[in-house]
């Protein structure tokens, strides 16, 4: 059966010659970043349980996770987290295949405790965490479609991916990561991290909020220095991306003279007034972009067997990423797919290509290159599947 692929050329101003960019990313101790990660981890303990007891993943999705903030008062060198945080781990999972009972309550449990104990370097899960699940049992109908070898799209969704990267966005990643490696050296720095971007014309300015674990700072002067340090190192950084100015704002919501700073216990103000909720911070190329098209689906929790709502948003932020580096004459591209509930997910009602070329670029002779990559990203889509649950594939 022959796919339904279509390319074609877009005609608006490449991103990177227009006068305003926005670009954010939520850090992994943000708390949407928390409730991405958890509801991820406990989708992949549950696929290697179903894997090892089945012989398959059954049907499951997990994307409802919910974070309710404690209270903690955060002093330089100490403090402690009086009220503890309460996450809800929901959603729905098949607890029983062929007469034998699968622990996915327990393996849920588990999966969520190891996940905070290796992201949330400060944050004692015994003490300042309360752990919940009310994992329900999938629809009977929709666990059917499992049993295809080529599965049928649970629901009539759209996925969204582009590539390449802009300058801004590749800055305003990595900036986030460069904070999560800087914790070696300075263990002050928490995992509760924000980066908003702003281009403006060949200005790139970031505003960064970074939580400071209050036990491993002396006092305001030595928080100073480090707020310091991260600003210069940020800079610097930076600076490596892109040959733009780069101007780097550290925690500017800090009140010196009123001795308020973003200080906290743990590393995230989840333990301090903000709750999470899955799907509410990045999307799955770990990025925030409102100057590119995107899908609103939440991508972390959601089975990797026929949840459209993961497959086709990894699947196009791949496919657009093989055209880019591949393709010779895209400037940018943009991929949909777009799923019609029940029908098997490599034959998509579309799959959709839009491009603007590069000056003098061909684009009859991108066309047929683009639609190749899609065709056989479609054709291998269970791959997917397997990245998924191997954890190779980022989701926030």
């Amino acid at each position: 059966m022959t796919r339904n692929i279509k390319v074609e050329s877009l005609i608006q101003t490449p991103l990177e010659k227009q006068e305003i960019e926005l670009v954010e990313r939520k850090g992994i101790g943000h708390p949407d970043s928390i409730s991405d990660g958890l509801a991820e981890a406990v989708s992949r303990a549950l696929s290697q349980e179903y894997l090892e007891r089945c012989g398959a993943v059954l049907h499951h999705n997990t994307d409802e996770t919910q974070i309710v903030a404690g209270r903690s008062y955060p002093e330089f060198g100490g403090g402690e987290v009086v009220s503890p945080i309460y996450i809800l781990l929901v959603g729905r999972a098949t607890k029983e295949f062929e007469g034998a009972h699968i622990p996915t309550d327990t393996t849920a449990i588990g999966a969520a405790r190891s996940y905070l104990d290796e992201t949330i370097l400060n944050l004692d899960v015994d003490r300042d965490v309360i752990l919940d699940c009310k994992l329900g049992e999938g629809s009977s109908d929709l666990r059917d479609v499992f049993h295809r070898k080529i599965p049928g799209a649970n629901d009539t969704s759209f996925g969204v991916g582009f590539a390449p990267f802009s300058e801004t966005e590749e800055v305003v990643y990595n900036t986030e990561r460069e904070l999560m490696a800087m914790r070696t050296k300075i263990p002050a720095i928490g995992e509760d991290t924000k980066v908003m971007g702003l281009r403006d014309g060949d200005l790139i300015t970031l505003v960064v909020a970074c939580a400071m674990v209050g036990r491993h700072i002396d006092d305001q002067d030595h928080y100073i220095s480090i707020t310091e340090q991260v600003r210069d190192h940020i800079e610097d950084m930076a600076h490596g991306c892109t040959d733009r100015e780069v101007k780097v704002l550290v925690n500017t919501a800090d009140d010196l003279a009123n001795n308020s700073v973003f200080l906290t216990v743990t590393g995230t103000s989840a333990e301090m007034g903000d709750d999470g909720s899955v799907g509410r911070g990045n999307r799955c190329n770990g990025l925030i972009t409102p100057n590119r098209p995107m899908s609103m689906e939440a991508t972390s929790g959601k089975n990797p067997i026929n949840h459209v709502g993961k497959i086709y948003n990894l699947l196009s932020s791949r496919i657009a990423s093989e055209a880019a580096e591949t393709v010779d004459g895209i400037e940018e591209i943009y991929i949909r797919i777009l799923s019609e509930i029940g029908k098997p997910i490599d034959h998509p009602l579309v799959a959709d290509a839009k491009i603007i070329s590069a000056d003098g670029a061909n684009i009859n002779g991108i066309r047929g290159e683009v639609e190749a990559i899609i065709d056989r990203s479609l054709e291998n889509i269970t791959d997917i599947t397997r990245l998924v649950a191997e954890g190779k594939l980022a989701t926030f």
